[in-house]
């Protein structure tokens, strides 16, 4: 679906991908994993063609995204970003911006067909409730999701989002995530996804990369690329990687500083 080829970008005189070559399927559950600073958000941003590379591609379904009409990439690829402004419109209003990619030349208001695909993705989303209610005066949960609702509007093949669950308490976060493993699974969405906790990343995603420093550390499923050893190398701090007895994925425990030093002083 996705496919990057020998891809270097970065802002300005700073190189902060450097020869990526990645692809992501059809359906799949993709996510993007690593520390601060190793390149994940610059990743999506080439991936919506936000930033240009300085080298190499990025295919959409086989085709280069340069070739590619900026409505055309907006109708096939949705965005979810962390950022979250307060918005002095109601949250139907903001759901319908979704629909843009669709408007004619010299088309002002939305159709019946816009309104319509609107109000279905809000009760998708489960927030059809809050249709009449401005987007300044909702949680951070239910704007997370009125943002996905837009994004769903946009009757994308690929969804990415990047750390749509910052700043949620877990029942917000197991929401989120719930309904975009749904979407994935009952409508075959292809979600990229970039998470900072491994371990909601290890429970929800199918493969993962691990980005270090802008460049590929590994590539695989859960099982796979979280491993202590390689855990430890990029985040610089000790793990313990256990099996989540239900779902079998890696778990990964922080091992804390006293505990470190107790574990030294006992040896």
């Amino acid at each position: 679906m996705i496919e990057v080829r020998g891809l270097t970008c970065g802002y300005g005189e700073k190189t902060v991908l450097h020869d990526i070559n990645l692809s992501v399927g059809k359906g799949e559950f993709f996510g993007i994993i690593g520390p601060n600073g190793s390149g994940k958000t610059t990743m999506l941003r080439a991936m919506t063609r936000l930033i240009r590379p300085a080298k190499g591609t990025v295919l959409l379904g086989g085709i280069d995204m340069k070739s590619l009409h900026t409505a055309d990439v907006a109708r096939k690829i949705a965005v979810v970003s962390q950022s979250m402004p307060l918005i002095e419109m109601t949250v139907r209003e903001f759901v319908l911006l979704g629909r843009i990619p669709y408007y004619r030349k010299l088309q002002f208001f939305e159709k019946d067909e816009d309104t319509a695909i609107a109000e279905r993705v809000m009760e998708m989303t489960g927030i059809r409730h809050l249709a009449g209610a401005f987007m300044s005066e909702m949680s951070a949960g239910e704007v997370q999701l009125a943002f996905i609702a837009r994004g769903l509007a946009q009757e994308p093949q690929v969804l990415l989002l990047d750390e749509p669950t910052s700043h949620l308490d877990i029942t917000h976060q197991a929401a989120i995530l719930d309904l975009v493993k749904r979407l994935n699974r009952q409508e075959g969405l292809t979600v990229v996804i970039i998470l900072h906790d491994l371990n909601l990343a290890s429970e929800y995603c199918d493969r993962l990369v691990l980005m270090d420093g802008g460049r590929i550390r590994k590539v695989g499923t859960p099982a796979e690329v979280l491993e202590y050893e390689t855990i430890e190398a990029v985040y610089r701090t000790v793990v313990v990687v256990r099996q989540n007895p239900l779902s079998q994925k890696p778990f990964v425990m922080i091992v804390s500083g006293e505990v470190r030093e107790k574990c030294t002083k006992g040896s």
